[in-house]
């Protein structure tokens, strides 16, 4: 909490809870006191909202409004995630209309330049208003109580800066039936007006589905008749414009919403990756910071960041987070991962940034003599053979089939020898370069083979943001795909070499033990 720094006698702040009055910045309509703080906080009847202007407005004016401003919160204060905005100077905030039954306002001044500050007006609304945050609650009148009857109310949403096209998800629904939705009922608008595409009429026990508007505007009109009611909805609505994308190159990064700002609050987010079949994804968390673990539980109860294999919430979990943690890459098991953020009505954090490179599915293997490579030329169809080399660019790709391969000796494309885990290994580097024009993009493997075992393992080392590889992982685990067991039985008989040439050597070796024996019997 934050002490009100007024001087004695001034009067300042407080709870707000009429369904209608005024409130002024101190000494108002003479200039404010200096180092002052004050915070007011606006309650109503649950299941209505709040509407909120200001007749006069004069603060000390600042770009970023850093030294004297006025914040308006749809919740309580000091909540980020609710902060409808941050004011200043001569222009007065325009209305606002809460998306729940508590607003907050807040002033404060520094120790320099006195103006004469704000007069604001409030109203309870039974139901209704602008709504122009990305994101916010809406519910019938007296929620869950039973809604009144001959209610009309009418909540237009839009108009928030960066928002795209609108989502709205009822979490509740129960309103008397009737065919045809005649009696009470909630209607729904792709736009700001009665006049735009109508997207549906909704009554019943049964919750209407999932709606996203084609614009950055919705209406919803809800209506009652003169008898049987219900106990009415809760709806969540969110922007898509930064809460719902689908990403299908292959590399990429996002993060929460207005990072590294507070995120907003009542979010449910998707970032869908859906790359080639074969690929998998491997997302890095550069940084993350949600609210923290329940201390009941132990859990993430509240905000959270969830991790699906296979692009669907009905896929295996791979992982849920909040708080404040470092966290290592996860790999998908599929060419498809979803990630969800879940936010609820306060406590919002600076969020988080993620990238994520798709793994190229590739067969490594290896004899005594030689590394096998290949890669299906599907996976990889937008790259010419050169882009592919193991070392150095002469060590570049063949197109055998619907394969590129490598096939090379040990002694040769930059191999190395090395011991790792007191073992003998032979490591070497894969290039594959996606470059355009002057925009260099270059993914980097590991290939190793431990000769004496025939053993290959293949690591992704570098991709989109080589200092945050540190997480190898072993990727020649085997993605399938046709014609691998022609080549397996090519490379089975180009490993009978090392027979061969043993047998050969060994025969070798008896013809001169008795050439020898001949000479010494002369």
């Amino acid at each position: 909490s934050h002490p009100l720094l007024c001087p004695p006698g001034i009067k300042c702040g407080g709870v707000l809870s009429a369904p209608s009055g005024n409130f002024s910045s101190p000494n108002f309509p003479g200039l404010y006191p200096y180092e002052t703080e004050c915070t007011w906080l606006i309650v109503v009847a649950e299941g209505s909202s709040i509407l909120l202007s200001f007749s006069h407005f004069e603060l000390e004016y600042h770009d970023t409004c850093a030294y004297d401003y006025l914040q308006v919160y749809n919740g309580a204060a000091r909540d980020r995630g609710n902060l409808l905005g941050t004011f200043c100077g001569h222009s007065p905030p325009p209305p606002f209309s809460s998306a729940w039954h508590v607003m907050a306002v807040v002033f404060r001044s520094d120790r320099h330049v006195a103006k004469h500050g704000f007069a604001a007006a409030y109203r309870k609304d039974a139901c209704g208003g602008q709504l122009t945050g990305l994101s916010g609650e809406i519910t019938s009148p007296r929620y869950p109580e039973s809604y009144p009857n001959d209610a009309e109310c009418r909540w237009s949403i839009g108009g928030a800066s960066g928002g795209g096209p609108l989502t709205l998800v009822f979490a509740d629904f129960q309103m008397e039936g009737g065919q045809g939705c005649g009696f009470d009922y909630v209607a729904l608008f792709d736009g700001p007006t009665v006049t735009a595409p109508h997207l549906g009429r909704y009554c019943g026990s049964a919750r209407p589905p999932r709606t996203i508007s084609s614009t950055p505007h919705l209406l919803i009109i809800f209506k009652s008749d003169f008898n049987i009611g219900g106990r009415g909805f809760k709806a969540h609505f969110y922007s898509a414009g930064e809460c719902q994308e689908v990403f299908t190159t292959i590399k990429g990064n996002f993060s929460s919403p207005q990072y590294p700002s507070f995120y907003p609050n009542n979010l449910k987010c998707q970032w869908s990756i859906q790359l080639p079949p074969g690929y998998r994804v491997k997302v890095f968390f550069l940084d993350m910071e949600l609210e923290g673990r329940s201390s009941l539980t132990g859990g993430c109860d509240y905000d959270h960041l969830s991790a699906f294999d296979g692009g669907t919430e009905k896929g295996s979990l791979l992982g849920r987070w909040c708080g404040r943690e470092s966290l290592a890459p996860i790999t998908s098991r599929s060419n498809r991962l979803l990630l969800v953020l879940h936010t609820d009505r306060n406590t919002a954090k600076r969020g988080f940034s993620i990238s994520y490179v798709g793994v190229v599915p590739m067969n490594v293997s290896c004899t005594r003599t030689d590394f096998h490579i290949q890669i299906p030329v599907q996976s990889l169809a937008q790259l010419e053979r050169n882009r592919i080399y193991l070392g150095i660019p002469s060590c570049a790709a063949q197109v055998v089939g619907r394969n590129f391969k490598i096939h090379t000796r040990f002694d040769t494309c930059g191999t190395e020898s090395q011991r790792r885990n007191n073992t003998s290994v032979i490591v070497s580097t894969l290039y594959i370069d996606f470059s355009v024009e002057d925009q260099e993009d270059i993914h980097q493997y590991e290939v190793q083979c431990e000769p004496k075992r025939k053993e290959a393992s293949v690591t992704l080392i570098a991709g989109p943001d080589p200092s945050r590889l540190s997480q190898a992982e072993n990727l020649v685990d085997a993605q399938q795909w046709e014609g691998e067991a022609t080549d397996a039985r090519e490379i089975k008989s180009q490993d009978t070499s090392d027979i061969v040439f043993i047998s050969i050597c060994i025969l070798a070796g008896l013809l001169m033990v008795i050439a020898v024996v001949g000479l010494v019997l002369l």
